[in-house]
């Protein structure tokens, strides 16, 4: 199993940047991808931004340009750099870490983190 913590949420004007942190901990060395996920009030979940094992990465339209994540593996932690923020990235972002158990690839979940951008 793995669990995931993450870091980094809060309140920022629009135009600013926030860097969030997930730490994974438990059976890190199996991890096939790590990302985040967020949703806002009212919408379905959405993927933000995932990095694989080998280090390929994959973002949403909506963020590319503005989002960098990136991965410690001495850290085990992911990170995920945001920066021009807009009204519309506030969300409860979610680390989330795919990986496999048996035949199965299952996903772990963090709490969840708050990122408000005011206008």
């Amino acid at each position: 199993q793995v669990q995931l913590v993450e870091s980094g949420g809060g309140l920022v004007q629009a135009g600013g940047s926030l860097r969030l942190s997930c730490a994974a901990s438990g059976s890190t060395f199996s991890i096939n991808a790590i990302g985040w996920y967020r949703q806002a009030p009212g919408k379905q979940r959405e993927l933000v931004a995932a990095i694989s094992s080998s280090g390929s990465t994959n973002y949403a339209d909506s963020v590319k340009g503005r989002t960098t994540i990136s991965r410690d593996n001495a850290k085990n932690t992911v990170y995920l750099q945001m920066n021009s923020l807009k009204p519309g990235d506030t969300a409860v972002y979610y680390c989330y870490a795919d990986f496999p158990v048996g035949q199965d690839i299952v996903s772990s979940w963090g709490q969840g983190t708050q990122v408000t951008v005011s206008s």
